[in-house]
């Protein structure tokens, strides 16, 4: 039995014995702390200079050296054994985690490398378990990784909510819960507004032209302006070209007394859209007016220089424009017209001698050099009643057809036939889908805005 104060004695013989243990893969914790380097003991006399063999002489180890064989290098003891000055100095040796190998970089399970099979997200209620890049299915090009994000994709398809008919007060009555989907005439009338609003680059300028009057050219003019100007968002305006004092100005609500004439005047000072705004008048539909001279006699010198200078004036701030003409083809501006032209609209009433002047028109563009003109015309019907007595109205248009790029009928409508200012809200349904019609078939010309050669100005 040993006595208590040899036990005492062999624990501070075990306290006074230096630690040697080294950090991993590094110097010692002494040379670490800056502390000087013992210096190495002298061979032993009579050795003949050969460095001492690795394997020491057989013979138990002493107390330092079983300190050091006891605690492994990489042990979870050994990298807890960090001085504190080494750390405020940022000298200090990074722990690594049990199974970490710089070699190969593999991680310990839960630090980034692949997740035990007991620990991966399982599908519930809220979650979805994904394959991750380096998944089987996601590291190619084509993978889930690289879904389309676009609404079409991400969107369930819905029906478009109706806009007439019982369709509408079906989904309006239970509150949108029940939705019929759109009829077959909202999906055409939605097509042709699609038409309407096509891109335009430029300025496209369209000519209403008839050698009668009487056959609502001016209201023409109105009214496809107006479907314009409400459809697209883009600015509109309607020139009143007529030299026997013209009535375009009367068919919205005049807001200045300006006329084309003013505008000319003072073309100089206009630098801005604002500046033309003060000759215009603007309707509900947001069409602007310029309107002519109301005195025959100043209108009559309205010529083919002063259409030019006001059509090169107002392309800079609008994108469509439309001229109602006079009734006659040979008076000054007329030229002047046809020559800067994109399109023309043909008008006709649906009497046989309307339908006749309208040809005769045809006929005199044909004859005058302007058979590429008269290609890309429009011709209109007007004033169609539901019984047009004895003319056969399909005759007419199939006449129409063979010379011109489309023939459009418009109905008789009794807010038209008043002859005062024009609101597209009066319209009959039938008129405002005719029109809409008519909008579309003159938009499908827009791509080639600007195509037509000008002529230039013969010198007088």
């Amino acid at each position: 039995m040993e006595s208590r104060d040899d036990t005492g004695a062999e624990r501070e013989a075990g306290d006074a014995t230096p630690r040697s243990s080294t950090l991993p893969n590094g110097p010692s914790r002494d040379a670490a702390a800056g502390a000087t380097p013992a210096t190495p003991p002298e061979p032993a006399s009579g050795s003949s200079g050969e460095a001492p063999s690795e394997a020491g002489p057989a013979g138990p180890a002493g107390p330092a050296e079983s300190a050091a064989v006891a605690v492994p290098a990489d042990s979870p003891e050994t990298t807890r054994r960090v001085d504190t000055a080494e750390a405020a100095r940022g000298d200090a040796a990074q722990p690594r985690h049990p199974g970490f190998d710089p070699r190969v970089g593999a991680a310990p399970p839960g630090r980034g490398g692949p997740v035990p099979a007991d620990r991966a997200p399982v599908a519930g209620r809220f979650t979805t378990p994904g394959h991750g890049a380096g998944g089987p299915q996601g590291a190619g090009p084509n993978g889930p990784a690289s879904y389309d994000l676009s609404s079409a994709q991400l969107l369930r398809p819905s029906k478009r909510p109706p806009q007439t008919g019982w369709r509408r007060a079906l989904f309006l009555g239970s509150g949108g819960l029940i939705n019929p989907g759109e009829s077959v005439g909202d999906a055409a009338r939605r097509e042709l507004i699609a038409r309407v609003n096509q891109p335009l680059h430029g300025c496209y300028k369209i000519a209403m032209l008839s050698l009668k009057g009487g056959v609502g050219k001016t209201t023409m003019t109105t009214t496809l302006g107006s479907t314009f100007a409400s459809l697209r968002g883009d600015r509109v305006i309607a020139v009143d070209a007529n030299p026997d004092r013209g009535t375009l100005s009367q068919k919205i609500p005049l807001e200045t007394t300006a006329t084309v004439r003013h505008l000319l005047r003072d073309a100089n000072r206009v630098r801005r859209y604002s500046d033309v705004r003060a000759y215009t008048s603007q309707g509900p539909s947001r069409l602007e007016i310029l309107a002519s001279e109301q005195d025959p006699a100043v209108s009559e010198a309205f010529s083919e220089v002063d259409y030019r200078r006001t059509v090169t004036l107002l392309e800079h701030f609008y994108n469509v424009v439309l001229t109602d003409c006079g009734t006659g083809l040979m008076h000054s501006a007329m030229k002047g017209v046809l020559d800067v032209a994109d399109s023309l609209l043909i008008v006709s009433s649906a009497s046989i001698d309307g339908a006749r002047s309208a040809s005769a028109t045809l006929d005199w563009l044909d004859a005058h050099g302007y058979r590429d003109l008269v290609s890309r015309s429009v011709a209109v019907i007007n004033y169609v009643r539901r019984s047009s007595g004895n003319v056969d109205l399909d005759r007419v248009s199939d006449h129409f057809a063979a010379r011109c790029r489309a023939v459009v009928r418009l109905p008789f409508d009794p807010h038209l036939e008043e002859g005062a200012e024009i609101e597209l809200d009066k319209l009959a349904s039938r008129t405002r889908a005719a029109l809409l019609e008519l909008a579309a078939t003159v938009a499908d010309d827009f791509g080639r805005a600007g195509s037509r050669v000008r002529r230039p100005m013969l010198p007088r």
